[in-house]
């Protein structure tokens, strides 16, 4: 990390109230394979944070960690904190995290095909007792008006309804904090543009915390206030969004900033990454 980098950092942590905090922790698959190393990060509550890097860097693992999802692939922390609000979450079942405030969209949407629009927001909403699930589903219609007029099952829908159903489940959970995993993977331009434009607007509308893992950095630190890169399961530079999108080395590498014909060495710019951040 640069010192610029690191002293924007630090202000960061001095002035903004962190609701999740990842500190210093390793993640091991098989109890062998090494993923996450001394990785940490902070999530300001009321804030999206964007997560970027290439395709095996770690991102989905991080989130992963951060929900209890470990479990399921014979993952776990071997070392380090994860905080939220405080609290310690190592260890916990992914559906006591769920009940505390996080609530993970799986990459790829993850919803359920058999099931329609409606059973899976209600889905979405199986830690709760309370008898106010019928206006939150109305409030979900409200943010994807299209999902309301969807009444067969949910695996006919299209990339970008799944997408905004995957959303809309999570919001059912009521959460404190949405852990997003590529929610632009396979959706045209055009949808992308009208996801992130309503991921911008729940989290102004509602004050929900964000953490955004997305390889569209471009899209992803135009709707953030900070950022961290990842690069062979540790952050290798962070900063506010603003100073990421100026940064020459963010722009050679995830923002095409040296022009098409750069773009093709792809060989060249993993191993210029390795050379210069690791």
């Amino acid at each position: 990390m640069s010192e610029a980098a690191a002293q924007q950092s630090g202000t960061r942590r001095e002035t903004a109230a962190p609701l999740l905090e990842v500190k210093n922790i390793e993640v091991v698959y098989s109890e062998v394979i090494l993923v996450l190393r001394g990785l940490s990060l902070m999530v300001p509550k009321g804030e999206i944070v964007a997560l970027l890097g290439a395709n095996g860097a770690g991102k989905s693992t991080t989130l992963k960690a951060i929900s209890g999802l470990l479990k399921t692939e014979e993952g776990e922390v071997t070392r380090g904190d994860i905080l939220f609000g405080g609290e310690r979450l190592n260890g916990i079942d992914p559906d006591r995290i769920v009940r505390r405030g996080i609530f993970q969209v799986m990459e790829g949407r993850r919803i359920i095909a058999d099931m329609t629009c409606l059973e899976n927001l209600r889905l979405g909403a199986f830690t709760r007792s309370d008898n106010e699930v019928r206006r939150d589903i109305d409030m979900v219609y409200g943010y994807f008006p299209r999902l309301r007029e969807r009444t067969g099952l949910a695996g006919y829908l299209s990339g970008g309804e799944q997408q905004m159903l995957a959303i809309g489940r999570a919001l059912m959970a009521r959460p404190k904090l949405i852990l997003m995993d590529e929610p632009s993977m396979g959706l045209s331009p055009l949808l992308v543009k009208e996801v992130f434009g309503i991921i911008r607007q729940l989290n102004r509308d509602l004050g929900i915390t964000i953490l955004l893992v997305e390889q569209n950095a471009r899209m992803a630190l135009s709707v953030a206030s900070y950022g961290y890169v990842m690069e062979q399961g540790k952050v290798v530079l962070d900063g506010t969004a603003a100073a990421l999108a100026e940064n020459e080395d963010v722009k050679e590498f995830y923002l095409g900033g040296h022009g098409a014909e750069r773009k093709s060495f792809r060989n060249l710019k993993s191993y210029k990454r390795r050379k210069r951040w690791l």
